[in-house]
Protein backbone atom coordinates (compact mmCIF):
# COMPACT_ATOMS: atom_id res chain seq x y z
CA UNK A 1 0.00 0.00 0.00
CA UNK A 2 2.85 2.45 0.84
CA UNK A 3 4.82 1.81 -2.00
CA UNK A 4 1.70 2.33 -4.18
CA UNK A 5 1.56 5.60 -2.30
CA UNK A 6 5.12 6.20 -3.32
CA UNK A 7 4.28 6.05 -6.77
CA UNK A 8 1.51 8.04 -6.74
CA UNK A 9 3.21 10.74 -5.12
CA UNK A 10 5.53 11.00 -7.91
CA UNK A 11 3.38 10.82 -10.03
CA UNK A 12 1.02 13.55 -9.07
CA UNK A 13 4.43 16.35 -8.12
CA UNK A 14 5.40 15.42 -11.68
CA UNK A 15 2.13 15.94 -12.91
CA UNK A 16 1.56 19.32 -11.19
CA UNK A 17 4.66 21.08 -11.81
CA UNK A 18 4.16 20.13 -15.98
CA UNK A 19 0.19 21.31 -15.20
CA UNK A 20 1.44 24.67 -14.16
CA UNK A 21 4.13 24.74 -17.33
CA UNK A 22 0.72 24.06 -19.84
CA UNK A 23 -1.17 26.93 -16.99
CA UNK A 24 1.56 29.35 -18.63
CA UNK A 25 0.77 28.49 -21.85
CA UNK A 26 -2.42 28.67 -21.96
CA UNK A 27 -2.70 32.24 -20.17
CA UNK A 28 -0.12 33.46 -22.51
CA UNK A 29 -2.93 32.79 -25.76
CA UNK A 30 -5.94 34.66 -23.70
CA UNK A 31 -6.43 38.41 -24.34
CA UNK A 32 -8.60 40.44 -22.64
CA UNK A 33 -10.80 42.99 -24.52
CA UNK A 34 -11.44 45.21 -21.68
CA UNK A 35 -8.26 47.19 -20.41
CA UNK A 36 -9.00 48.09 -16.92
CA UNK A 37 -6.00 49.50 -14.75
CA UNK A 38 -4.40 46.80 -11.94
CA UNK A 39 -2.26 47.54 -9.20
CA UNK A 40 1.25 45.62 -10.19
CA UNK A 41 1.58 42.76 -7.86
CA UNK A 42 5.29 43.98 -7.32
CA UNK A 43 6.09 47.75 -7.80
CA UNK A 44 9.80 48.19 -8.17
CA UNK A 45 12.55 45.87 -8.24
CA UNK A 46 13.56 44.35 -4.68
CA UNK A 47 17.30 43.17 -3.65
CA UNK A 48 17.67 41.49 -0.19
CA UNK A 49 20.96 40.92 1.11
CA UNK A 50 21.11 38.08 3.62
CA UNK A 51 24.21 37.33 5.99
CA UNK A 52 24.85 34.87 8.64
CA UNK A 53 27.41 33.60 10.74
CA UNK A 54 26.54 30.06 12.61
CA UNK A 55 29.13 28.67 15.22
CA UNK A 56 28.21 25.37 16.95
CA UNK A 57 29.89 23.03 19.02
CA UNK A 58 29.54 19.45 20.60
CA UNK A 59 30.62 15.64 21.85
CA UNK A 60 28.86 13.46 19.61
CA UNK A 61 30.24 13.73 15.67
CA UNK A 62 28.64 10.93 13.48
CA UNK A 63 32.16 11.13 11.33
CA UNK A 64 33.39 9.28 14.71
CA UNK A 65 30.92 7.11 14.94
CA UNK A 66 29.02 8.86 17.74
CA UNK A 67 32.15 10.67 19.86
CA UNK A 68 33.81 13.86 19.10
CA UNK A 69 33.79 17.09 18.41
CA UNK A 70 31.23 18.47 16.24
CA UNK A 71 32.78 22.22 16.28
CA UNK A 72 31.61 23.82 13.06
CA UNK A 73 31.46 27.39 11.95
CA UNK A 74 29.54 28.55 8.84
CA UNK A 75 29.84 31.80 7.06
CA UNK A 76 26.74 32.74 4.42
CA UNK A 77 25.48 35.64 1.99
CA UNK A 78 22.64 35.16 -0.13
CA UNK A 79 21.25 37.70 -2.46
CA UNK A 80 18.06 37.46 -3.51
CA UNK A 81 16.53 40.25 -6.34
CA UNK A 82 12.93 40.17 -7.06
CA UNK A 83 11.97 41.53 -10.63
CA UNK A 84 9.10 42.71 -11.71
CA UNK A 85 8.42 41.81 -15.57
CA UNK A 86 5.46 43.67 -15.78
CA UNK A 87 2.18 43.96 -13.95
CA UNK A 88 1.28 40.49 -13.58
CA UNK A 89 4.67 38.27 -13.73
CA UNK A 90 7.70 38.26 -11.14
CA UNK A 91 11.09 36.73 -11.95
CA UNK A 92 13.11 36.01 -8.56
CA UNK A 93 17.01 34.68 -8.33
CA UNK A 94 18.10 33.80 -5.66
CA UNK A 95 22.35 32.74 -5.37
CA UNK A 96 24.11 32.18 -1.99
CA UNK A 97 27.33 31.14 -0.94
CA UNK A 98 27.93 29.18 2.69
CA UNK A 99 32.46 28.84 3.50
CA UNK A 100 32.11 26.51 6.17
CA UNK A 101 35.04 24.67 8.31
CA UNK A 102 33.98 21.60 10.21
CA UNK A 103 36.20 19.84 12.59
CA UNK A 104 33.72 16.70 12.53
CA UNK A 105 33.87 16.44 8.57
CA UNK A 106 37.56 16.56 8.49
CA UNK A 107 38.27 13.78 10.51
CA UNK A 108 37.15 11.91 7.32
CA UNK A 109 40.81 11.56 7.40
CA UNK A 110 41.86 11.87 10.72
CA UNK A 111 45.57 11.39 9.95
CA UNK A 112 46.36 14.67 7.72
CA UNK A 113 48.46 16.70 11.00
CA UNK A 114 51.67 16.75 10.97
CA UNK A 115 52.83 12.92 9.98
CA UNK A 116 50.89 13.44 6.95
CA UNK A 117 53.54 14.23 4.38
CA UNK A 118 55.90 11.20 6.14
CA UNK A 119 52.58 9.09 5.64
CA UNK A 120 52.17 10.11 1.95
CA UNK A 121 56.25 9.18 0.96
CA UNK A 122 55.54 6.11 2.18
CA UNK A 123 52.84 5.16 0.19
CA UNK A 124 53.44 3.51 -3.34
CA UNK A 125 50.49 3.00 -4.53
CA UNK A 126 49.01 -0.68 -5.44
CA UNK A 127 50.79 -1.33 -8.93
CA UNK A 128 52.70 -4.30 -7.38
CA UNK A 129 49.75 -6.32 -6.19
CA UNK A 130 47.64 -8.97 -8.15
CA UNK A 131 43.79 -9.09 -8.07
CA UNK A 132 43.80 -10.48 -4.68
CA UNK A 133 45.65 -7.97 -3.43
CA UNK A 134 48.84 -9.90 -2.70
CA UNK A 135 52.04 -8.68 -3.73
CA UNK A 136 52.76 -9.89 -7.20
CA UNK A 137 56.79 -10.25 -7.35
CA UNK A 138 59.62 -8.93 -5.73
CA UNK A 139 59.13 -4.59 -5.99
CA UNK A 140 60.17 -1.52 -3.73
CA UNK A 141 59.21 -2.84 -0.34
CA UNK A 142 58.93 -6.57 -1.30
CA UNK A 143 59.52 -9.12 0.94
CA UNK A 144 61.76 -11.12 -2.32
CA UNK A 145 60.49 -13.61 -4.27
CA UNK A 146 58.34 -15.59 -1.13
CA UNK A 147 55.33 -13.00 -2.78
CA UNK A 148 54.32 -12.15 1.02
CA UNK A 149 53.25 -8.44 2.09
CA UNK A 150 56.37 -5.77 1.76
CA UNK A 151 57.84 -5.39 4.92
CA UNK A 152 58.47 -1.71 5.86
CA UNK A 153 61.50 -0.42 6.84
CA UNK A 154 60.49 2.49 9.14
CA UNK A 155 57.26 1.87 10.66
CA UNK A 156 55.55 4.91 11.62
CA UNK A 157 52.53 6.01 14.13
CA UNK A 158 50.66 8.67 12.71
CA UNK A 159 48.02 10.25 15.32
CA UNK A 160 44.83 11.33 14.88
CA UNK A 161 41.84 11.60 17.17
CA UNK A 162 38.32 12.30 17.07
CA UNK A 163 38.28 15.61 19.96
CA UNK A 164 40.80 17.53 17.39
CA UNK A 165 40.37 18.79 14.00
CA UNK A 166 42.37 17.37 11.14
CA UNK A 167 43.58 19.13 8.15
CA UNK A 168 41.92 17.13 5.43
CA UNK A 169 40.45 18.24 2.37
CA UNK A 170 36.94 17.90 3.96
CA UNK A 171 38.05 20.56 6.74
CA UNK A 172 36.72 23.51 5.11
CA UNK A 173 34.10 23.01 2.57
CA UNK A 174 31.83 25.50 0.52
CA UNK A 175 28.17 25.38 -0.46
CA UNK A 176 26.82 27.10 -3.46
CA UNK A 177 23.36 27.40 -4.22
CA UNK A 178 21.54 29.26 -6.97
CA UNK A 179 17.05 29.22 -7.32
CA UNK A 180 15.42 30.66 -9.98
CA UNK A 181 11.56 31.31 -9.53
CA UNK A 182 8.92 32.49 -11.98
CA UNK A 183 5.24 33.84 -10.65
CA UNK A 184 2.01 34.86 -12.48
CA UNK A 185 -0.83 36.31 -10.91
CA UNK A 186 -4.56 36.76 -12.50
CA UNK A 187 -6.15 39.95 -13.50
CA UNK A 188 -8.31 39.55 -10.54
CA UNK A 189 -5.64 39.24 -7.82
CA UNK A 190 -7.14 35.82 -6.79
CA UNK A 191 -5.11 33.18 -8.61
CA UNK A 192 -1.33 32.71 -8.81
CA UNK A 193 0.60 30.30 -10.12
CA UNK A 194 4.69 29.87 -9.95
CA UNK A 195 7.51 27.72 -10.91
CA UNK A 196 11.11 27.31 -10.11
CA UNK A 197 14.45 25.62 -10.79
CA UNK A 198 17.76 25.57 -8.39
CA UNK A 199 21.34 23.69 -7.79
CA UNK A 200 23.31 23.40 -4.94
CA UNK A 201 26.72 21.65 -4.90
CA UNK A 202 29.04 21.55 -2.25
CA UNK A 203 32.26 19.09 -1.63
CA UNK A 204 30.75 15.68 -0.89
CA UNK A 205 27.02 16.35 -2.46
CA UNK A 206 25.32 17.86 -5.04
CA UNK A 207 21.41 18.80 -5.53
CA UNK A 208 19.41 19.43 -8.48
CA UNK A 209 15.56 20.63 -8.10
CA UNK A 210 12.47 22.12 -9.39
CA UNK A 211 8.94 22.31 -8.68
CA UNK A 212 6.36 24.53 -9.22
CA UNK A 213 2.92 26.04 -6.97
CA UNK A 214 -0.39 27.21 -7.27
CA UNK A 215 -2.49 29.15 -4.98
CA UNK A 216 -6.13 30.49 -4.90
CA UNK A 217 -8.15 33.54 -2.76
CA UNK A 218 -11.37 32.89 -1.82
CA UNK A 219 -14.16 35.58 -0.03
CA UNK A 220 -12.57 38.43 -0.81
CA UNK A 221 -9.15 37.08 -0.11
CA UNK A 222 -9.83 36.23 3.37
CA UNK A 223 -9.37 32.24 2.64
CA UNK A 224 -6.47 31.13 0.62
CA UNK A 225 -5.55 27.93 -0.40
CA UNK A 226 -2.36 26.53 -1.83
CA UNK A 227 -0.58 23.44 -3.13
CA UNK A 228 3.25 22.69 -3.84
CA UNK A 229 5.16 20.21 -5.70
CA UNK A 230 8.90 19.88 -5.24
CA UNK A 231 11.39 17.40 -6.92
CA UNK A 232 15.21 16.97 -6.07
CA UNK A 233 17.28 15.05 -7.52
CA UNK A 234 20.58 14.78 -5.59
CA UNK A 235 23.70 12.49 -5.73
CA UNK A 236 26.65 11.60 -3.13
CA UNK A 237 29.74 12.26 -3.51
CA UNK A 238 31.75 8.45 -3.01
CA UNK A 239 33.76 9.64 0.27
CA UNK A 240 34.23 7.22 2.60
CA UNK A 241 36.53 6.91 6.18
CA UNK A 242 40.29 6.44 4.52
CA UNK A 243 41.01 3.12 6.22
CA UNK A 244 37.47 2.02 4.86
CA UNK A 245 38.72 3.19 1.13
CA UNK A 246 41.91 1.74 1.90
CA UNK A 247 40.36 -1.68 1.96
CA UNK A 248 37.72 -1.30 -0.74
CA UNK A 249 40.38 -0.30 -3.16
CA UNK A 250 42.91 -2.55 -2.47
CA UNK A 251 41.49 -5.40 -0.56
CA UNK A 252 42.34 -7.20 2.70
CA UNK A 253 45.95 -7.03 2.60
CA UNK A 254 45.48 -2.70 2.33
CA UNK A 255 47.51 -1.91 5.68
CA UNK A 256 50.55 -3.70 3.64
CA UNK A 257 50.28 -1.41 0.79
CA UNK A 258 49.07 2.22 -0.21
CA UNK A 259 48.18 4.97 2.56
CA UNK A 260 49.08 2.63 5.46
CA UNK A 261 52.11 0.75 4.04
CA UNK A 262 54.01 1.40 7.02
CA UNK A 263 51.95 2.19 9.55
CA UNK A 264 51.34 0.53 13.05
CA UNK A 265 47.99 -0.46 13.81
CA UNK A 266 47.36 -1.19 17.20
CA UNK A 267 44.63 -3.57 19.00
CA UNK A 268 43.18 -2.74 22.11
CA UNK A 269 45.86 -3.56 24.62
CA UNK A 270 48.29 -1.57 22.60
CA UNK A 271 49.69 -4.20 20.69
CA UNK A 272 51.02 -4.35 17.08
CA UNK A 273 48.07 -6.41 15.23
CA UNK A 274 47.69 -7.33 11.60
CA UNK A 275 44.23 -8.28 12.23
CA UNK A 276 41.93 -5.45 11.03
CA UNK A 277 39.95 -6.42 8.79
CA UNK A 278 36.58 -4.09 8.22
CA UNK A 279 34.72 -6.67 6.40
CA UNK A 280 31.53 -5.32 7.55
CA UNK A 281 32.10 -2.37 4.94
CA UNK A 282 29.77 -2.26 2.10
CA UNK A 283 30.28 0.54 -0.38
CA UNK A 284 27.00 1.72 -2.29
CA UNK A 285 26.71 0.68 -5.68
CA UNK A 286 23.53 3.67 -6.04
CA UNK A 287 24.90 7.48 -4.58
CA UNK A 288 21.74 9.31 -5.47
CA UNK A 289 18.92 10.11 -4.06
CA UNK A 290 15.61 11.35 -5.18
CA UNK A 291 13.01 14.09 -3.29
CA UNK A 292 9.62 14.18 -4.23
CA UNK A 293 6.79 16.41 -2.26
CA UNK A 294 3.63 17.75 -2.13
CA UNK A 295 2.33 20.35 0.58
CA UNK A 296 -1.12 21.64 1.07
CA UNK A 297 -2.06 24.37 2.86
CA UNK A 298 -5.16 26.61 3.87
CA UNK A 299 -5.19 29.96 5.70
CA UNK A 300 -8.40 31.91 7.13
CA UNK A 301 -8.37 35.11 8.17
CA UNK A 302 -11.52 34.39 11.34
CA UNK A 303 -11.50 38.16 12.13
CA UNK A 304 -10.16 41.65 11.96
CA UNK A 305 -7.00 40.18 14.80
CA UNK A 306 -7.46 36.37 14.48
CA UNK A 307 -5.77 34.20 11.42
CA UNK A 308 -5.38 30.53 11.26
CA UNK A 309 -3.59 28.84 8.95
CA UNK A 310 -2.93 24.32 8.37
CA UNK A 311 -0.27 22.80 6.63
CA UNK A 312 0.02 19.11 5.79
CA UNK A 313 2.93 17.72 3.15
CA UNK A 314 3.92 14.32 1.98
CA UNK A 315 7.51 13.68 1.42
CA UNK A 316 8.87 10.35 -0.06
CA UNK A 317 12.83 9.94 -0.76
CA UNK A 318 14.62 7.03 -2.04
CA UNK A 319 18.21 6.36 -2.76
CA UNK A 320 21.26 6.81 -0.65
CA UNK A 321 19.60 8.30 2.64
CA UNK A 322 22.57 7.34 4.69
CA UNK A 323 25.85 9.66 4.94
CA UNK A 324 28.63 7.45 3.50
CA UNK A 325 31.71 8.78 5.70
CA UNK A 326 29.85 8.58 9.16
CA UNK A 327 31.66 5.61 11.09
CA UNK A 328 29.83 2.84 12.72
CA UNK A 329 31.83 0.60 15.62
CA UNK A 330 30.22 -2.68 16.08
CA UNK A 331 30.33 -3.96 19.91
CA UNK A 332 30.84 -7.84 18.80
CA UNK A 333 33.94 -6.69 16.75
CA UNK A 334 37.35 -6.56 18.84
CA UNK A 335 39.11 -2.30 18.37
CA UNK A 336 42.28 -1.38 16.76
CA UNK A 337 43.11 2.28 16.46
CA UNK A 338 46.22 4.36 15.14
CA UNK A 339 48.49 6.76 17.37
CA UNK A 340 49.80 6.45 20.56
CA UNK A 341 49.09 3.37 22.75
CA UNK A 342 48.93 5.64 25.97
CA UNK A 343 45.72 7.67 24.90
CA UNK A 344 43.45 4.04 23.95
CA UNK A 345 42.57 4.10 27.63
CA UNK A 346 40.74 7.45 27.62
CA UNK A 347 39.64 6.94 23.84
CA UNK A 348 35.85 7.93 24.58
CA UNK A 349 37.58 11.08 26.76
CA UNK A 350 38.72 14.95 25.57
CA UNK A 351 41.88 13.99 26.55
CA UNK A 352 42.17 11.87 24.25
CA UNK A 353 44.87 13.55 21.54
CA UNK A 354 46.73 11.26 19.79
CA UNK A 355 45.18 7.92 18.71
CA UNK A 356 42.33 7.30 16.46
CA UNK A 357 40.25 4.12 15.78
CA UNK A 358 39.21 2.13 13.05
CA UNK A 359 36.12 2.05 11.24
CA UNK A 360 34.03 -1.71 11.35
CA UNK A 361 31.74 0.09 8.90
CA UNK A 362 29.60 3.17 7.48
CA UNK A 363 26.26 4.09 8.50
CA UNK A 364 23.74 2.27 6.55
CA UNK A 365 20.06 3.10 6.77
CA UNK A 366 16.88 2.23 4.50
CA UNK A 367 16.47 3.36 1.01
CA UNK A 368 13.22 4.75 1.23
CA UNK A 369 11.82 6.86 3.60
CA UNK A 370 8.27 8.50 3.53
CA UNK A 371 7.80 11.93 6.07
CA UNK A 372 4.11 13.71 6.75
CA UNK A 373 4.84 16.34 8.88
CA UNK A 374 1.62 18.28 9.69
CA UNK A 375 1.42 22.03 10.60
CA UNK A 376 -1.14 24.86 12.30
CA UNK A 377 -0.55 28.53 12.31
CA UNK A 378 -2.02 31.22 14.66
CA UNK A 379 -1.48 34.80 14.98
CA UNK A 380 -3.31 37.54 17.21
CA UNK A 381 -2.93 41.14 16.95
CA UNK A 382 -3.44 42.35 20.44
CA UNK A 383 -2.99 45.79 19.68
CA UNK A 384 -0.65 48.79 18.03
CA UNK A 385 1.91 47.86 20.48
CA UNK A 386 1.96 43.43 19.98
CA UNK A 387 1.14 40.50 17.71
CA UNK A 388 1.58 37.02 18.98
CA UNK A 389 2.68 34.69 16.57
CA UNK A 390 2.85 31.03 17.09
CA UNK A 391 3.07 27.74 15.33
CA UNK A 392 3.02 23.88 16.15
CA UNK A 393 4.23 21.16 13.78
CA UNK A 394 3.77 17.27 14.51
CA UNK A 395 5.98 15.20 12.49
CA UNK A 396 6.31 11.23 11.72
CA UNK A 397 8.13 8.96 8.93
CA UNK A 398 7.91 5.64 8.86
CA UNK A 399 12.08 5.17 10.33
CA UNK A 400 9.90 5.46 13.74
CA UNK A 401 11.01 9.19 14.57
CA UNK A 402 8.19 10.94 16.10
CA UNK A 403 8.64 15.17 16.55
CA UNK A 404 6.85 18.07 18.18
CA UNK A 405 7.43 21.88 17.26
CA UNK A 406 6.47 24.75 19.18
CA UNK A 407 7.35 28.78 18.24
CA UNK A 408 6.54 31.68 19.12
CA UNK A 409 7.05 34.99 18.15
CA UNK A 410 6.10 38.35 19.64
CA UNK A 411 6.99 41.13 17.54
CA UNK A 412 7.23 44.54 20.09
CA UNK A 413 6.18 47.95 17.63
CA UNK A 414 8.52 50.41 19.85
CA UNK A 415 8.19 52.64 17.03
CA UNK A 416 7.05 53.63 13.33
CA UNK A 417 10.07 52.60 12.16
CA UNK A 418 11.57 50.02 15.06
CA UNK A 419 10.09 46.97 15.88
CA UNK A 420 11.87 44.30 18.59
CA UNK A 421 11.02 40.51 18.30
CA UNK A 422 11.64 38.11 20.87
CA UNK A 423 11.23 34.33 20.35
CA UNK A 424 11.04 30.80 21.45
CA UNK A 425 11.02 27.50 20.00
CA UNK A 426 11.05 24.25 21.85
CA UNK A 427 11.47 20.71 20.08
CA UNK A 428 11.54 17.36 20.85
CA UNK A 429 11.72 14.05 18.92
CA UNK A 430 12.40 10.43 19.68
CA UNK A 431 15.04 8.48 17.93
CA UNK A 432 14.91 6.56 14.84
CA UNK A 433 14.55 2.97 15.03
CA UNK A 434 18.08 2.11 13.43
CA UNK A 435 19.87 4.41 16.11
CA UNK A 436 22.45 3.06 18.67
CA UNK A 437 25.54 4.84 20.20
CA UNK A 438 29.28 4.69 19.93
CA UNK A 439 30.31 1.02 20.18
CA UNK A 440 26.87 -0.26 20.73
CA UNK A 441 25.45 -1.50 17.81
CA UNK A 442 25.56 -5.47 16.70
CA UNK A 443 27.17 -6.20 12.96
CA UNK A 444 24.10 -9.18 12.69
CA UNK A 445 21.91 -5.78 12.40
CA UNK A 446 21.05 -4.74 8.75
CA UNK A 447 20.58 -1.07 9.52
CA UNK A 448 22.62 1.62 12.00
CA UNK A 449 23.89 4.90 12.53
CA UNK A 450 25.33 6.56 15.87
CA UNK A 451 23.88 10.26 14.30
CA UNK A 452 22.49 12.17 17.05
CA UNK A 453 20.45 14.12 15.03
CA UNK A 454 18.41 10.97 14.68
CA UNK A 455 18.54 10.35 18.35
CA UNK A 456 15.82 11.34 20.98
CA UNK A 457 16.71 14.48 22.23
CA UNK A 458 14.77 18.04 23.49
CA UNK A 459 15.89 21.38 21.99
CA UNK A 460 15.60 25.20 22.58
CA UNK A 461 16.17 28.14 20.52
CA UNK A 462 15.73 31.51 21.89
CA UNK A 463 16.40 34.57 19.58
CA UNK A 464 16.15 38.12 19.42
CA UNK A 465 15.41 40.23 16.17
CA UNK A 466 15.69 44.05 15.70
CA UNK A 467 14.05 44.99 12.65
CA UNK A 468 13.92 48.68 11.09
CA UNK A 469 11.91 50.14 8.53
CA UNK A 470 12.33 53.32 6.47
CA UNK A 471 8.79 53.85 4.85
CA UNK A 472 10.03 56.49 2.42
CA UNK A 473 12.98 54.92 1.36
CA UNK A 474 14.77 58.28 2.05
CA UNK A 475 18.91 56.43 2.14
CA UNK A 476 19.87 55.59 -1.16
CA UNK A 477 22.59 54.15 -2.96
CA UNK A 478 22.38 54.71 -6.47
CA UNK A 479 19.46 53.47 -7.90
CA UNK A 480 17.86 51.52 -4.80
CA UNK A 481 16.61 52.89 -1.70
CA UNK A 482 17.34 51.17 1.41
CA UNK A 483 13.79 50.24 2.87
CA UNK A 484 14.43 47.60 5.69
CA UNK A 485 17.22 45.96 7.97
CA UNK A 486 16.78 42.94 10.33
CA UNK A 487 19.53 42.13 12.97
CA UNK A 488 18.82 38.79 14.85
CA UNK A 489 20.94 36.90 17.27
CA UNK A 490 19.86 33.04 18.54
CA UNK A 491 21.10 30.83 21.05
CA UNK A 492 20.31 26.96 20.40
CA UNK A 493 21.17 24.18 23.01
CA UNK A 494 20.11 20.59 23.09
CA UNK A 495 19.99 17.82 25.70
CA UNK A 496 22.80 15.76 24.13
CA UNK A 497 25.71 18.58 24.37
CA UNK A 498 25.19 20.06 21.35
CA UNK A 499 25.16 23.90 21.63
CA UNK A 500 24.79 26.54 18.75
CA UNK A 501 24.90 30.91 17.88
CA UNK A 502 23.72 32.31 15.32
CA UNK A 503 24.13 36.24 13.75
CA UNK A 504 21.89 37.38 11.38
CA UNK A 505 21.87 40.28 9.40
CA UNK A 506 18.87 41.36 6.10
CA UNK A 507 18.89 44.21 4.40
CA UNK A 508 16.22 44.95 1.76
CA UNK A 509 16.69 47.66 -0.97
CA UNK A 510 14.26 48.83 -3.44
CA UNK A 511 14.87 49.61 -6.96
CA UNK A 512 13.98 53.28 -8.57
CA UNK A 513 10.50 53.80 -11.32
Amino acid sequence: MRMQLSHDLKKTCIGLIFTIGLLKSATAQITDSTKIYKKRVLENTEVDLLMSLYNQDGVHSPVNGGIGTEKLSDKTTTIVISIPLNADDVLTFDAGISAYTSASSSNINPFMNSSATTLKSLSFGTSGLNASGASSGSGTGGSGSGGGPPTPQNAINPVGTPWLASTGASHAEKLKSVLTNYSHTSDDRNFIWGSNVSFSSEFTYSSFGFGGNVTRLYNEKNTELGLKGSVFLDSWKSIYPTELKEYLRIGPQFQYFGYFYGVTILDQGGVASTAYLPDGFKSWSHTGRDSYSLSFYVSQILSKRFQAALFFDLVEQQGMLSTPYHRIYFVDKPNYYIGNVSDIAHYTSPANTGVYQLADAIETLPSTRFKVPLGVRMNYYINEMFVLRSYYRFYYDNWGLKAHTVNLDLPVKLSRTFTLTPSYRFYSQNQVDYFAPYETHLSSERYYTSDYDLSKFVSRQYSLALNYTQIFTQFKIKALGLKNINLKYSHYERTDGLKANIWSLGIKFLGGE
